[in-house]
């Protein structure tokens, strides 16, 4: 028997406990192979992908990547909607609950759910020839990196239940589906766990699904969001319906349910009580004649399904079931199809919401505005500007000069270079604490190239000044940011924090829409002189389909990072955004005439809240009055206080290998 040599030994003593690596074959002819990898919530999961498959109607071959979406995509079912036909994908599990997720060329993330691995391709029936391989490795095993809640949630008691309708009902006020289920969090956390996990949002009229099909369209993606009908409960029409289905299937099946806020609080979490069914065809509308959708029968199924795919979030600490005194176990829809149940309420818990600290940065921000004002300008209060208003009577201390803030503006900066991002805002750093606060005008190019120059900048400034950076993304300069953090390692010794404001971090549907919109706004810039970098370029990375990529293969931030929204208030809308604000309003009404608010969060970040303000007045001086400066100086108090009460959750030697791994998993 031949033995092992003395490398291979010292190799694997030197592997981490727990750590595993194959590699499979996945065949253009196949759509799920076992990776022979069991994977447990908190693995820390490294997937690469190499190789190439050829399909007979495409002209290039594709990579792990996938195709580019072209028009034939908008009636392919394929398991991953989002993502380019040939793509690698994988999931946990087999269950109808196990939803598909990109992995592409490589993916490094934290497993949510427990189960066995899978990788795929994300095709339909139509095969491929060519061959990928794929390759599964644990880096890190969950152990004592994962986090167990441990604290009191509070209980669904009879009289909570008492104040919750038993069913939803018409506009007619014809009771039709029961309430099933019951979910506790906020409303970021609800969307982002049902989000991540596969279901869609729904459109709320017609005129919205026309309008989202048209974007969808041009943006090669599947349209998987056609309306639900309102109904009620607490008085007023469902806040969001969620839907999830192949889009071929779309119009006859698919799992949908609609969610209300609660007019109350269960023990100071949000309460959203829900209603689902699964629609399994087409029936006749016993009231009207007409057609309307058949469900299946048995509402407990759906019940479950829900249950189930938010559990795959990894936001899920616990699940219960309640029963009402007064509980429904057979009736009828308002259509008139009858269904039955075994008269539970399945209670989901989220895990509490430790990384929202709005409430904590209003305050600061209320007292800089109302005591400092530093925009020199007589501005309304602060609950004209914050969607959570705090109290103005902090003590604000010392403002550190350990860093230097740099500020990364968004596309065109340099097309309006009379109008610099957070100008009076850095003036009044620099002049009256002595902070260095400078700004890098960017040209109108990829992030790629962006993260390029954002490197070699703070490269240069470190020979002379060791002291760290922290930076502000506003607008594109977020995804720039986060991808020269991504692409050069180095610099994450450099930046002690990293601060995003109405940051394009999960892209736009404006950006999708292009090039219809290109033409039209290049004409507008393309004579200003100064103007510098190709916007064509710039806008491709603003596209959904490239930010969602991005944060596939870097799920984590690799330092402290905050997030900060803009929404425009629906009663002060200005001119020069209302027509893309109408746009957006169709995915969602709280945007910022450029941005849904969702996609401005940058996932494990600190949330910090949301401006009232549209997305250009948020750093610019555009139309509206907006205390910009106030706003950079809280942002940058906040910031350089949290980072005083930061310590390393790992010894020098063996940093983490993202802030996420390490600081950002502390409680606060």
């Amino acid at each position: 028997m031949k033995l092992p040599s003395i490398l291979t030994l010292l190799a694997l003593l030197a592997a981490p406990a727990g750590a595993q690596k194959k590699t499979v074959t996945l065949d253009g002819r196949q759509t799920w192979v076992d990776s022979g990898v069991d994977v447990q919530p908190g693995d820390l999961v490294r997937i690469t992908a190499e190789g190439r498959l050829k399909y007979a109607d495409a002209r290039d071959e594709a990579t792990p990547e996938g195709l580019r979406r072209g028009w034939m995509d908008l009636i392919r079912a394929m398991p991953v909607n989002d993502a380019g036909r040939g793509a690698v994908i994988g999931r946990v599990g087999e269950g109808a609950a196990a939803r598909p997720f990109l992995i592409g060329a490589r993916r490094e993330s934290r497993m949510t759910a427990a189960g066995r691995l899978f990788v795929g391709v994300n095709q339909n029936t139509s095969p491929s020839s060519g061959q990928y391989q794929v390759t599964v490795e644990i880096v890190e095993k969950a152990g004592a990196s994962i986090q167990k809640f441990e604290g009191e949630l509070p209980p669904i008691t009879d009289e909570i239940l008492a104040k919750i309708p038993r069913r939803v009902v018409d506009k007619d006020g014809l009771e039709g589906d029961r309430v099933n289920f019951l979910i506790l969090g906020t409303e970021e956390q609800v969307k982002r766990a049902l989000l991540d996990v596969g279901w869609v949002v729904v459109d709320r009229s017609v005129k919205d699904s026309i309008l989202r099909g048209a974007l969808g369209t041009l943006s090669r993606q599947a349209y998987l969001t056609m309306p639900m009908s309102e109904l009620y409960v607490f008085g007023r029409p469902q806040d969001y319906g969620f839907a999830m289905s192949d889009p071929v299937m779309t119009v006859a099946e698919r799992h949908h349910f609609r969610i209300w806020k609660a007019p109350f609080d269960v023990g100071g979490l949000t309460l959203w009580v829900g209603a689902g069914t699964h629609d399994v065809g087409f029936d006749r509308d016993q009231r009207t004649g007409g057609v309307t959708h058949r469900i299946d029968p048995d509402t407990d199924k759906e019940r479950e399904f829900i249950g189930e795919t938010l559990k795959h979030s990894g936001q899920v600490v616990r699940t219960e079931y309640v029963t009402p005194k007064d509980t429904i176990t057979r009736a009828k829809t308002a259509h008139g199809q009858e269904y039955f149940s075994d008269g539970r309420i399945l209670v989901i818990y989220l895990r509490p919401d430790s990384g929202n600290r709005a409430k904590e940065f209003s305050g600061l921000f209320c007292s800089v505005l109302k005591q400092n004002n530093p925009d020199g300008e007589e501005l309304p209060p602060c609950p004209h500007w914050l969607e959570t208003a705090g109290r103005e009577d902090l003590p604000l201390g010392e403002v550190s000069r350990d860093y230097r803030l740099l500020v990364i503006p968004g596309i065109f900066n340099t097309c309006v270079s009379d109008n610099p991002a957070y100008a009076v805002g850095r003036k009044v750093l620099a002049e009256k604490y002595g902070v260095t606060a400078d700004i890098l005008s960017v040209p109108n190019d990829s992030s790629e190239d962006n993260a390029k120059l954002i490197s070699d900048y703070i490269e240069e400034k470190w020979l002379s000044d060791k002291r760290p950076f922290i930076l502000v993304g506003y607008s594109k300069g977020t995804p720039d940011i986060m991808t020269a953090l991504a692409t050069y390692p180095a610099l994450r010794d450099k930046v002690a924090a990293f601060i995003s404001t109405a940051g394009a971090s999960g892209g736009s549907p404006i950006a999708d829409s292009l090039p219809m919109q290109l033409d039209a706004w290049m004409g507008k810039v393309k004579d200003r002189a100064g103007c510098k970098g190709n916007p064509a370029e710039g806008f491709k990375s603003l596209k959904q389909d490239v930010r969602r990529r991005f944060l596939s293969a870097h799920p984590h931030p690799y330092v402290p990072t905050y997030s900060l929204a803009a929404v425009i208030p629906p009663d002060r809308v200005p001119k020069n955004a209302a027509q893309t604000y109408r746009m957006l309003s169709a995915w969602d009404p709280k945007n910022d005439g450029q941005l849904l608010r969702m996609d401005q969060i940058i996932p494990e970040s600190v949330y910090l809240g949301m401006a009232w303000t549209d997305h250009l007045n948020m750093a610019l001086v555009m139309g509206e009055k907006f205390p910009r400066a106030a706003l950079l100086e809280s942002v940058y108090r906040f910031v350089t206080g949290d980072l005083k009460k930061r310590k390393p959750a790992a010894p020098a030697a063996q940093p983490p290998k993202s802030w996420a791994d390490g600081w950002g998993q502390q409680k606060k």
